[in-house]
């Protein structure tokens, strides 16, 4: 196609997507007072696996305060926001690969497919894992040293959205890390052996990374991003052992030597001319008291 047909075709996508959105994004607005009280369950609750419910925890009431006229709204709108690209992801991505498809090879379309998937699914896992589990964790532990230093928790609106959907974006992105280790491996670029040997490497990076993503400086909630995330990896490791690429050696069986076969061929060779000769020499009988040709 041309070069303007590809930008007509781009245009028209991205305006299918954008009315979805907009549609998908006024529903969500009109609940966004619902959303925003969702949001605020993992603050003075903990989920219990077991029973499948959630707990009250012994924190006082925390009150949410707004510093701004507009702050409030401009929460709702936000949450209303993400709300809307998390339930429109599906048809965004199905935008995006009515877009990419024809110029890939049929089996980069066998597989671009699967891994879209599998990426969605996992950063809606990776949201939730933060949601149910992360987060209760964090904030409990945030507002109960707050408590016990003797202050009274008055939480800003902006202040608890922005961390909330902050935790549960990161994780969605962690939780890509071995579906991203996995492609590596696929395209070549590493190996499990490789991987492997760089493990602590990988340990020291988690951290890292989870104290320049963390919204706080504390410790402990560095160690909740960091120990799932390194748990990611090794999971990583696992994929990249069972779908990475396979070398030469390992995706054929090993040739016969060439110096074998053309030492089987000699011998077999040699044999052949010895027992011609020795045929030739015990079949020929010669005249007797005659010059022998």
């Amino acid at each position: 196609m041309p070069v303007m047909e590809h930008l007509v075709e781009f245009q028209v996508r991205l305006t299918r997507a954008v009315i979805a959105l907009a549609v998908v994004f006024m529903g969500t607005f009109l609940y966004a007072d619902t959303l925003v009280k969702w949001l605020r369950i993992p603050l003075q609750n903990m989920f219990v696996p077991s029973q499948l419910t959630w707990e009250p925890t012994d924190l006082p009431t925390v009150p949410f305060v707004f510093l701004a006229p507009a702050e409030a709204l401009w929460q709702n709108v936000k949450v209303a926001g993400l709300c809307a690209i998390v339930l429109a992801l599906p048809y965004l991505l199905y935008e995006i690969w009515r877009f990419v498809v024809p110029g890939l090879h049929a089996q980069e379309r066998r597989f671009v497919g699967p891994f879209v998937c599998v990426s969605a699914a996992a950063f809606y896992a990776g949201a939730g894992f933060s949601f149910f589990f992360v987060l209760p964790f964090a904030l409990n532990f945030l507002i109960s040293y707050g408590v016990n230093a003797g202050f009274a928790p008055q939480i800003s609106i902006a202040q608890y959205v922005g961390f909330a959907l902050w935790f549960l974006m990161v994780f969605g992105l962690i939780f890509e890390v071995p579906l991203a280790l996995t492609l590596m491996a696929k395209l070549g670029w590493v190996d499990a052996p490789f991987l492997i040997q760089y493990w602590k490497w990988a340990l020291l990076g988690s951290f890292v990374i989870s104290a320049i993503l963390t919204p706080t400086p504390d410790p402990f909630n560095q160690t909740l991003m960091a120990g799932p995330m390194f748990l990611l990896y090794w999971v990583g490791i696992f994929g990249a052992k069972v779908f990475g690429k396979k070398t030469e050696a390992e995706s054929s069986q090993p040739p016969v030597p060439t110096v074998v076969m053309a030492g089987a061929g000699a011998g077999r060779s040699a044999a052949g001319v010895a027992m011609s000769n020795s045929s030739t020499n015990d079949d020929y009988v010669g005249v007797p008291g005659g010059r022998q040709q």
